[in-house]
C-alpha cells in the first residue's frame, strides 16, 4: 500500500518561511527529508488557500513565491465538487453530534481537508494529514502532528 501525505496550512505554513529558525527550520527539513525517501507530499487546495490568503494579507511575497514554487514540487489537489459535498456531510454530521471544529459561520477548511483526504484514499492509498491541530482532523481522517511521520 503506498502513503499520500496532505500537509494541513500549519506545516505549509512553516515550510514557505524564507528565514526559518527552530521549528520551522525543522519542519522543512522533515519535509526535505521525506521527499528524499520518495514519499508522496501533496498541497491540498484548501491549506493553499488559508496559508496564502495569510501570506498576502502580511505582505510576505517572498514566501507566497515559495509557497508557488513548493506547488511546482509537490502534488496539488483541487477542490472538487464532490469534496465539497463530501465535506457539507462532515460538518452536518460533526455539529449534529457537537463536535463542530469551528465556527458555524466559519468556512471550516478542516471538514474540507478532510474530505479531500476521505475522497483520495482507497485500498492502494493510505492517506495520512500531517498537521499541528490533530485534535479537529482526527475526528474525520488519519491526521498525526507532522513530527511523528517518518
Amino acid at each position: 500500500m503506498s502513503r499520500l501525505i496532505l500537509l494541513d496550512s500549519g506545516p505549509l505554513g512553516m515550510a514557505t518561511n524564507p528565514k526559518a529558525k527552530g521549528i520551522p527550520l525543522e519542519c522543512q527539513q522533515w519535509l526535505r527529508s521525506l521527499l528524499k525517501k520518495g514519499e508522496k507530499v501533496a498541497i491540498p487546495e484548501i491549506a493553499d488557500y488559508e496559508v496564502r490568503r495569510e501570506l498576502m494579507r502580511a505582505r510576505l511575497f517572498q514566501s507566497v513565491e515559495r509557497l508557488n514554487n513548493l506547488k511546482q514540487i509537490l502534488r496539488y489537489i483541487p477542490i472538487q465538487t464532490d469534496t465539497m459535498l463530501l465535506a457539507s456531510s462532515l460538518w452536518a454530521e460533526a455539529r449534529q453530534t457537537g463536535q463542530a471544529t469551528a465556527d458555524p459561520k466559519a468556512l471550516d477548511g478542516d471538514v474540507i481537508l478532510s474530505a479531500q483526504a476521505r475522497l483520495l484514499a482507497d485500498e492502494t492509498t493510505e492517506v495520512v494529514v500531517a498537521t499541528t491541530n490533530v485534535a479537529h482532523l482526527s475526528r474525520f481522517v488519519t491526521a498525526v502532528d507532522w513530527r511523528s511521520i517518518l
